[in-house]
């Protein structure tokens, strides 16, 4: 019997990945970009799922890479056809795994990029909290993603019945609708409290009631990109050199508790990091660190 087309097979398996895994909606429109892509590159071969084998897939790669596709973008989408064709094969759509010796085609992770801790320092120290409500609610933002690591998917959903006052923790629930708890520093916990305490009551004036705590100067709940602006505009104030978005904060602070010592599971727990590999990536920019301070300052680092 003929293997059923790729549309119908993406469909099965997305939703296997919403219903079965519980993955969030963003994590399955990058599926979905990456099988159609797969989908689309077999169409103008004339080859159909079942005729897919570890040379072709090979070949894809390949191809994605001569179109002008990140490295970084190849891997993801390798990874995303990795797990496809093992959902297939463990449900018998296909009589074998094409992509089970398949690797991610040699692609060096990008090790992250951070802040310095003196760049963190002058980026958050060049928000004054008593400006109501703007400083207040930035700073709070900055502080909460630098001190306890959140996504900003994390905080713009975050509420105040996620935080324990008394032990000083966040309940953040992350990808795949796994729920972690995150320690509230005290820095962090005094910015939000002034926030809430001068500056969201403000901004909740203008607009309809919500349960979100950051608050846009209409009074609705702030979206992913209105935050990555608002850093980049604080970052540029600051007269930071560097590129500075949302997620940066978060490797600074991973980057940061490694470099001081902490425990990469420890880590791995705070970020919400499935599998350890993930975090492991950070250990990447502590080798380059240790490397440069040898370089700098032993007798026999340089040429």
């Amino acid at each position: 019997m003929p293997t059923r087309p790729f549309p119908a097979l993406i469909e099965e398996f997305l939703l296997h990945l919403a219903a079965e895994r519980g993955l969030s909606a963003n994590y399955r429109m990058s599926v979905r970009r990456s099988l159609a892509r797969l989908a689309e590159w077999c169409g103008t071969q004339d080859i159909t799922p079942e005729q897919l084998t570890e040379p072709l897939l090979a070949a894809y790669h390949r191809s994605m890479r001569a179109d002008g596709l990140a490295a970084s973008s190849c891997r993801v989408a390798m990874v995303h056809l990795r797990i496809f064709f093992r959902y297939l094969a463990a449900t018998k759509a296909l009589p074998e795994n094409p992509a089970a010796l398949l690797v991610a085609g040699g692609v060096r992770r990008t090790i992250p990029e951070t802040l310095t801790a003196e760049h963190v320092s002058k980026l958050l120290e060049s928000i004054d909290p008593a400006d109501i409500p703007f400083g207040a609610r930035d700073r709070a933002m900055l502080e909460m993603l630098y001190g306890s690591g959140l996504r900003v998917s994390e905080l713009v959903a975050l509420r105040a019945d996620q935080i324990d006052w008394e032990e000083m923790f966040l309940r953040i629930t992350g990808k795949g609708g796994k729920t972690r708890y995150v320690p509230l520093g005290g820095v962090a916990a005094d910015a939000l409290r002034n926030y809430l305490r001068e500056g969201r009551a403000k901004l909740a004036r203008q607009g309809k009631r919500t349960e979100v705590l950051f608050l846009s100067n209409r009074g609705g709940q702030l979206t992913r990109e209105r935050i990555r602006q608002i850093i980049k505009a604080r970052a540029a104030a600051a007269g930071l050199p560097e590129n500075v978005y949302p997620h940066i904060m978060r490797h600074s602070f991973a980057t940061h508790l490694l470099e001081n010592g902490a425990d990469l599971r420890v880590i791995q727990d705070m970020l919400g990091h499935a599998d350890l590999a993930t975090t492991q990536i950070y250990t990447h920019v502590e080798q380059k660190r240790l490397v440069n301070l040898h370089r700098s300052f032993h007798p026999r680092g340089r040429k």
